[in-house]
C-alpha cells in the first residue's frame, strides 16, 4: 500500500530550516535551538537533499532564501506555530489546577501562611493558590475549592468540618515585661482594639469589666480594622492585645508573645471552620483538606484544650 505519509520528507529538519529562514543565519539558528551551527547546517542539507532544491542562496557573508524556500517558509513557520500552540494547550489539559483556598485574612496571615510550608514540602507537586478575603464568597460560582471561615457554629453549612474554638485572653510582647493587668500597671500601657462590632469579645471595653478595671485609663488605645495588623503590633511591642489562642499558638510558643494574666475565656458556639466547595473532591483538594484538618488537631494539642473542643 503507498502511504502518502511514506514520501514525506524528513520532518525534524523543518526546525533548523524555520530557525535559519526566520534568522537568516546559520549561527543564530543554532544559538535559538541549543544546536551547534554544524548541526543546523547538516539538518538544512538533508532537507534540501529530500526535496531535491536548494533552499537557501549561501553568499560569503549573507544567508537568503530561494524562491523554493520561500514557500516553504511561509508553509512550514505556520505549521510549526500551530503545532506548538496545540502542544502546549494539551500538555496544559494535563496538568492539575491548583488547590484554590479562601480564608479571612486573620486566619490566613496568623495561621494558614505559617503552617502551609509543611504541606509543601510534603506534597511538592500540588500547587495552592490563595484567595485571602473577609466576604463571604459562593465557592462553586468563583471557582474556590476550600474555606476556612470564622463563624457561628450554628451557621456552618452541612458537611463542614470544625477545626477549633476560640479562647482569648490579653497578650504583649515579652519586651514589655508585663505578666498583668492591674489598676497600677494599666494606666502605663497601650491598649490595641479591635474595632468590628461582629467581634466584641476581641474589644476591651467587655474584658475590662470582666477583671473590674473599667474606668481605668489606660495610657493610650490604638484601633484596627484588620486582625493581623494589631497583632504584628502586638509583637512590635506597641501595647496589649486581645489574643485569640488558637491562632497565635505558634507565636506564644516561639516567644514573641506571652499571655498577659491568667484569665481566659471561651467565645461559646462559635469556632473555625473548613467548608468545601463539593462533597466528592478531587484528589488534590482531598488531600489538602486532610492536611488542614491533621494541621488543626496540632494547634488544639497547642493550645492545650482551650478551645472547647
Amino acid at each position: 500500500m503507498d502511504d502518502p505519509l511514506l514520501r514525506l520528507p524528513p520532518l525534524d529538519p523543518l526546525r533548523g530550516f524555520v530557525a535559519a529562514a526566520r534568522s537568516l543565519s546559520f549561527t543564530r539558528a543554532a544559538t535559538q535551538l541549543c544546536l551547534t551551527q554544524s548541526a543546523v547546517s547538516r539538518q538544512i542539507q538533508t532537507l534540501e537533499e529530500a526535496l531535491g532544491v536548494s533552499l537557501f542562496v549561501r553568499g560569503t557573508r549573507s544567508l537568503s532564501l530561494t524562491p523554493e524556500g520561500e514557500r516553504l517558509y511561509r508553509l512550514a513557520s505556520g505549521w510549526l506555530r500551530d503545532y506548538g500552540e496545540l502542544a502546549a494547550s494539551l500538555r496544559a489539559e494535563q496538568v492539575s489546577p491548583p488547590v484554590t483556598v479562601t480564608a479571612s485574612l486573620g486566619i490566613t496571615a496568623l495561621w494558614l501562611l505559617p503552617h502551609l510550608r509543611d504541606f509543601q514540602i510534603r506534597h511538592p507537586d500540588i500547587d495552592v493558590r490563595l484567595a485571602s478575603c473577609n466576604r463571604v464568597v459562593d465557592l462553586r460560582r468563583e471557582g474556590i475549592d476550600l474555606a476556612l471561615r470564622h463563624c457561628a457554629d450554628a451557621d456552618a453549612p452541612a458537611g463542614s468540618v470544625r477545626l477549633f474554638g476560640e479562647t482569648v485572653f490579653p497578650v504583649a510582647s515579652p519586651a514589655l515585661g508585663l505578666t498583668e493587668l492591674t489598676r497600677d500597671k494599666l494606666p502605663t500601657v497601650a491598649l490595641m482594639n479591635y474595632d468590628d462590632p461582629n467581634f466584641p469579645w476581641l474589644g476591651w471595653a467587655d474584658w475590662l469589666a470582666a477583671c473590674g478595671l473599667e474606668g481605668v485609663r489606660p495610657r493610650a488605645v490604638l484601633h484596627f480594622n484588620h486582625y493581623d495588623q494589631l497583632i504584628q503590633a502586638a509583637v512590635a511591642g506597641q501595647g496589649v492585645a486581645i489574643g485569640r489562642a488558637e491562632l497565635l499558638s505558634d507565636l506564644i510558643a516561639e516567644g514573641r508573645l506571652q499571655p498577659v494574666g491568667g484569665a481566659r475565656r471561651t467565645v461559646a458556639d462559635r469556632g473555625y471552620w473548613l467548608i468545601g466547595a463539593s462533597d466528592a473532591p478531587r484528589e488534590a483538594v482531598a488531600c489538602f483538606r486532610d492536611w488542614v484538618c491533621e494541621a488543626a488537631e496540632r494547634t488544639r494539642s497547642a493550645t492545650g484544650g482551650l478551645a472547647g473542643l
